[in-house]
């Protein structure tokens, strides 16, 4: 690859106060998914973009807007059925487990989310705008997200600050985050197991696990939303910051779609702008790329994600960020993958060439993810804009040529 021209680090768009103050604005407003912060979220990123010449509009879309719910009712289901099972009403245990196990597989992006559709609905935010020609025959897609999480016990930073303290090998070998949504799908898999072979430990482990992740479903529903500085102000200053570069110097051959999304709901808001846009977005001349909490020490390029499915990006897609950070001079942790989820998830089981990037700790974590302390003081402003300048020079060399 040749050097990639890029704007220099110090220009205005890359500048860490102004992507500060992004941050700290954006984070200032309370924007649980589906509700009226959410929207006014959105409305600040339109007029955010608007400051730069560029229109955006707010596609509302109705959607369940949690991932409690489903979940919750699905870990429920499986300890009815474990307790059938203990019971000795092996027929009722084994069904009601292996419907309550696929509900919640099912439930998981980018599965199609049956249970969801049958539960209440609210209306939610998804911000689009387009730069760039429009009869250029390949399209960038940018995807950020700008609702909060809920809090929950389960994303204590002390659980991994103790394990791999206590542990510190187990740091050295894990390259994948904790599948935390595997005791969902496996507890009332479990209770299933259970009452089909008659065995009561089968059984007793899956009433265990259905009864966590109940709680813990629970638990994440009735806490309050975090401020979600770095999860995921930054990326949104990150499309900001793309906004006001193309603004100043337009893409040629490409034009680049610039989406923010309502994301808490296990990608439930990008799974709605890929039914409204993946047909008008051929997989040969598309290249999305997700860009979800930069904002701690260390960017890192996911090699793969999945919440139960793992599911690895492109080959052609993580050469081009890995050499184009290399051209920049930009170290990114390397070999991690995901057992969460981003919104690259939906793109990467569509056939896209896409590419998801994020941030780490020295404990290959996000740092202070889904916990109150997400807050603007604690982004580490240097890595932002580093994410700001790779995000650009992917958008110029794929301008200059594509993969």
């Amino acid at each position: 690859m040749s050097a990639v021209e890029t704007t220099p680090a110090d220009s205005p768009h890359r500048n860490t106060a102004w992507l500060r103050g992004l941050v700290a604005d954006l984070a200032a407003i309370q924007r649980p998914t589906g509700t009226s912060g959410e929207r006014e979220a959105a409305e600040w990123l339109v007029a955010r973009l608007a400051e730069h010449g560029v229109e955006a509009t707010i596609e509302d879309e109705r959607l369940h807007s949690t991932y409690w719910w489903p979940l919750g009712l699905s870990a429920g289901a499986g300890m009815i059925a474990a307790l059938a099972a203990l019971r000795g009403r092996r027929t009722l245990g084994f069904a009601l487990g292996a419907v309550a196990a696929a509900a919640a597989f099912d439930d998981l992006p980018p599965q199609r989310r049956g249970l969801r559709r049958l539960l209440p609905k609210r209306s939610v935010s998804n911000v689009v705008a387009t730069v760039g020609p429009d009869e250029a025959p390949r399209t960038v897609v940018l995807v950020a997200h700008h609702d909060a999480a809920h809090s929950g016990l389960v994303f204590h930073p002390a659980i991994p600050e103790t394990l791999f303290g206590l542990f510190p090998k187990v740091l050295e070998r894990n390259d994948t985050s904790p599948p935390l949504m595997a005791p969902v799908v496996g507890g009332p898999a479990l209770a299933a197991a259970g009452a089909l072979t008659g065995s009561r430990a089968l059984a007793r482990a899956g009433l265990v696990l259905s009864a966590g992740s109940a709680l813990a479903m629970a638990d994440i529903g009735t806490r309050e939303v975090v401020p979600g500085a770095n999860d995921n102000a930054t990326g949104v200053a990150t499309l900001v910051a793309i906004a006001r570069t193309l603004a100043e110097t337009p893409t040629e051959n490409v034009r680049v779609m610039l989406v923010s999304t309502s994301e808490e709901a296990t990608c439930e808001g990008m799974q709605a702008f890929a039914a409204r846009h993946f047909p008008e977005l051929p997989v040969e001349s598309t290249f999305v790329l997700a860009i979800d909490t930069v904002g701690s020490p260390h960017l890192t390029v996911l090699r793969g994600e999945g919440m139960i499915r793992m599911r690895d990006y492109p080959s052609r897609s993580l050469a081009l960020l890995d050499g184009l950070a290399e051209e920049l001079g930009i170290w990114l942790f390397p070999n991690l993958r995901l057992r969460n989820a981003t919104d690259g998830v939906l793109p990467l089981a569509a056939g896209y060439e896409c590419a998801s990037l994020c941030s780490c700790t020295e404990l290959k974590q996000p740092a202070n993810y889904h916990w109150p302390t997400d807050t603007a003081d604690r982004v580490d402003y240097e890595t932002t804009a580093d994410a700001v300048g790779l995000v650009e020079a992917v958008v110029r060399r794929l301008d200059e040529r594509w993969l």
